[in-house]
């Protein structure tokens, strides 16, 4: 199926410099921000408590936010959770204060709005624990990365396998930038968002790459850019179908999924949209700058035995 035909192959390639160096300048501002702000862990990661509290009726986020307020809770973070009427209260760390003690707080700022509003549980997360997260959320994408890389260069070349994981970690480190400079909170769900970015991003790379090695094959003559240009632009309306569906229930999570799913949401949508980016401009050039040609796929024709017997 096609909803795009080109006649002529797009020349990408022309662009390869300019927009790897885009690419460049827009990775060194994201790591830029990661280490001058640094991200904003949710409290799954740094520890705190997690309380559910369910009303009789509809309560928006805001309307609980200042209930805690008026009672001097100011360090809290209020989302909805399932439904309209059940919300959750995320508190950090407070030294000398139980988990215990600091719901009853804020179940009472919070009957002082609404007496019928109900506790319904209450977790402590303690720093021990976000430590781990953060450590195995770590090793987790090391292993993602490391899988990625060998599943490339076992199915097509290790040229393909380096320029793939570049690309896929220029993806999630942007997508960590944008996290940093607008302080938005990194929470588990997010987390679990950049890991499907390196699939989602690894999958639109081997469809590129699938169709480079095809045409190296079948074009004896073409030079490197041509055979890049030419799979690319074949697969661009497969691309436009598969990431545009996927982007349209992506931005229904965003709009209409609630606080629980909105940075979720927000981290694929990144994602979605800079591995179209370099999964074209990224990992393609990549893979013509280090010197990929048609004898890393086509083996010689073997030399038939009696060749090289004396006549």
């Amino acid at each position: 199926m096609e909803i795009l035909h080109f006649k002529r192959d797009i020349p990408f390639m022309t662009y390869a410099r300019s927009t790897t160096v885009l690419s460049a300048i827009t990775f060194m501002f994201a790591v830029f921000f990661l280490i001058t702000r640094g991200l904003n862990f949710g409290v799954e990661f740094t520890g705190g408590t997690v309380i559910e509290v369910h009303y009789q009726q509809a309560a928006s986020p805001s309307q609980v936010q200042t209930a805690l307020e008026k009672a001097a809770i100011l360090d809290s973070s209020v989302q909805n959770f399932g439904t309209s009427a059940d919300l959750i209260v995320r508190m950090p760390l407070r030294e000398g204060v139980s988990s215990a003690a600091l719901s009853e707080k804020v179940l009472s700022a919070l009957r002082a709005d609404a007496p019928d509003v109900e506790l319904r549980r209450v977790e402590f997360i303690g720093p021990q624990v976000g430590k781990e997260l953060v450590t195995d959320g770590s090793i987790a994408l090391a292993l993602v990365c490391a899988g990625i890389m060998a599943y490339l260069a076992f199915r097509f070349e290790w040229r393909f396998a380096v320029a793939a994981i570049i690309a896929n970690l220029h993806d999630v480190v942007i997508i960590l930038g944008f996290f940093a400079f607008f302080q938005w909170e990194f929470s588990l769900t997010v987390l679990a968002a950049v890991l499907s970015v390196l699939g989602y991003s690894v999958n639109e790379s081997v469809v590129v790459f699938d169709r480079i090695r095809e045409n190296f094959r079948k074009f004896k003559k073409a030079g490197v850019a041509e055979i890049i240009n030419n799979a690319i632009t074949a697969t661009m309306s497969r691309t436009i179908i598969t990431h545009g569906c996927t982007q349209m229930v992506v931005t229904s999570m965003l709009f209409f999924g609630g606080e629980t799913l909105h940075y979720f949401a927000m981290a694929l949508t990144i994602g979605i949209l800079f591995g179209i980016y370099s999964s074209v401009l990224v990992s393609s050039p990549l893979v013509m700058w280090m010197g990929a040609t048609r004898a890393h796929f086509i083996k010689a024709d073997p030399v038939p035995a009696d060749a090289n017997a004396k006549p």
